[in-house]
């Protein structure tokens, strides 16, 4: 537990301010990918479908709501490291089982946009959510 504990505090120390702006764009745009998938739940379930590896229709619900609710609590920065936490499952199969059954070629940009996001998933994990956060907000008025 020690070693989450000081991976939280130097994430918390180590945070600059222009970095709440890209999680929060991040959570805006995980949040509308949700919109999309509740949109269209038949083309999320296709793309489950051709994984040949989980439940489908679990599958669809557990995405569409993580990304929904995940989204808004990642861009207002409210227990981010959880809504990342319910993320990367998906991000992974994104990256390594959907792209990986369309075929990893240079030009697939959706493989690009999920291996950024990805990215930036496990960055915020690890840094956390900063200073323009409801998290911070909250740790500031329990400090006072």
């Amino acid at each position: 537990m020690k070693l989450i504990q000081r991976i939280e505090y130097w994430g918390d120390t180590h945070h600059p301010r222009w970095l709440d702006v890209l999680r929060i764009a991040l959570g805006i745009i995980i949040f509308l990918k949700g919109v999309t998938f509740l949109a269209d739940t038949t083309s999320l379930r296709r793309l489950i479908e051709e994984t040949h590896i989980i439940y489908t229709w679990g599958a669809v619900h557990y995405i569409a709501f993580s990304h929904l609710v995940g989204g808004i609590l990642i861009a207002i920065g409210l227990i981010t490291r959880v809504a990342i936490g319910f993320q990367l499952p998906i991000l992974f199969g994104a990256v390594f089982f959907v792209n990986i059954t369309r075929g990893l070629t240079f030009l697939n940009s959706e493989l690009w946009i999920s291996i950024i996001v990805l990215t930036l998933l496990v960055v915020f994990f690890v840094i956390g959510s900063g200073p323009y956060s409801l998290d911070h907000q909250m740790r500031e008025r329990k400090n006072r």
